[in-house]
């Protein structure tokens, strides 16, 4: 009996990685940090690994209230858990002391959860301009001047959103929820 517990947790230790690598790899994609204008640095990764968080937790909120998917939400939450470790252990190796770590983390996951929210709102109302906008604010945030168009980026996410709307609770079980690859040509 207890050997099924320990089962349990690794098949979804298993599940977690597999969702938490396939929004790691979607969000470092190329094409946002060569073309469509997203700066390829620690912020830059955190913001776009951010929106593809943000895609995901609503797709599985998205499932419905069976007990399928108590389990999908669960899984969500152990994949936003798993986020949260990566950041920590990522603030380390910038070289962030065991002092330091609770603050940023707290900064973080403020900045992630308002980013959330934002985009959420945003993306409920299929509103490309103001999805767009959010972005430039967020992504270039530390640019007073003009920032770049954030146009295609909002474009490729509002399709990958409506895509994901359509995920059934046995492909984000399975870990089998996977993310549109950016293409320039069909977004601009």
């Amino acid at each position: 009996m207890i050997l099924d517990l320990f089962r349990r947790k690794k098949a979804n230790a298993t599940l977690v990685n597999a969702q938490y690598e396939a929004i790691t790899q979607s969000a470092r994609n190329p094409v946002f940090y060569q073309e469509f204008d997203v700066p390829d640095t620690v912020m830059g990764r955190f913001n776009m690994v951010s929106i593809f968080m943000t895609l995901y937790l609503r797709a599985t909120n998205n499932v419905g209230s069976n007990k399928e998917a108590e389990g999908v939400k669960q899984l969500a939450q152990e994949v936003v858990e798993e986020f949260f470790k990566d950041i920590d252990h990522s603030i380390r190796e910038l070289g962030i002391g065991d002092a330091g770590v609770p603050k940023r983390m707290k900064k973080l996951g403020r900045m992630f959860y308002g980013r959330a929210e934002n985009y959420g709102k945003a993306l409920d109302n299929d509103n490309l301009k103001e999805l767009a906008e959010a972005f430039s604010r967020n992504i270039h945030s530390d640019e007073a001047d003009e920032t770049p168009d954030m146009q295609y980026l909002a474009r490729h996410v509002l399709s990958v959103d409506k895509e994901l709307k359509n995920a059934g609770t046995d492909d984000i079980i399975k870990a089998k929820l996977s993310f549109p690859v950016p293409n320039v040509d069909t977004v601009t």
